[in-house]
């Protein structure tokens, strides 16, 4: 009975320190160090919500910068991706028309090669960010459509690029929303 009583106690103590006690400690630890980040990096615009830089979402129109394919529809409640293999023909089906549509819509010729991350979704469906050569991928169509200059455009592209951590590891690439908003910006500004 006593070895019972001792497990009982070192259940209920344990419970509260690692089910309540760390919990809340790491949610102030959060809220104090780094706020923006741990309410979801939410991106207002007007004081409306609009987004998060960490949630991919939905831009089609050709005004806009177009960020991964989603499998999931850019729906974060059932982020994941297809878990289709290379071969499979439903996989290699979707990947044919994002090919066609992403040259149709930029107006790259048939044998173009595009970047992988332009017809390929992300693991979760809901990656915000497009490596840099897919945004380059756009820049034409990003000035003919928005009637500005190509260098501009590339300018904006460049100002809100992330680089390489430590300009060692990995990639430059860019986040699709705040890119977007730079140019509605840009735009206003005219």
């Amino acid at each position: 009975m006593k070895q019972f009583k001792i497990s009982i106690l070192i259940f209920l103590v344990l419970s509260f320190v690692f089910g309540i006690l760390y919990p809340l400690s790491m949610t102030g630890i959060g809220q104090i160090l780094f706020p923006k980040k741990a309410n979801g990096s939410v991106v207002f615009l007007n004081g409306r919500i609009i987004g998060s830089e960490l949630v991919g979402q939905s831009f089609k129109s050709p005004w806009y910068f177009h960020g991964r394919p989603s499998v999931v529809n850019y729906d974060a409640s059932n982020s994941g991706a297809s878990n289709f293999g290379p071969t499979n023909k439903k996989f290699i089906d979707q990947v044919r028309e994002a090919a066609e549509r992403v040259k149709r819509e930029n107006g790259l010729p048939a044998d173009a090669k595009l970047p992988p991350d332009m017809v390929l979704a992300s693991a979760s469906g809901l990656d915000p960010d497009i490596s840099l050569e897919s945004a380059l991928v756009q820049v034409n169509r990003i000035a003919r459509v928005r009637g500005i200059d190509r260098p501009l455009v590339i300018e904006i592209l460049n100002k809100t690029r992330e680089k390489q951590y430590f300009n060692l590891f990995g990639n430059s690439f860019v986040n699709v929303l705040k890119l977007n908003l730079a140019l509605d910006d840009l735009q206003k500004r005219k």
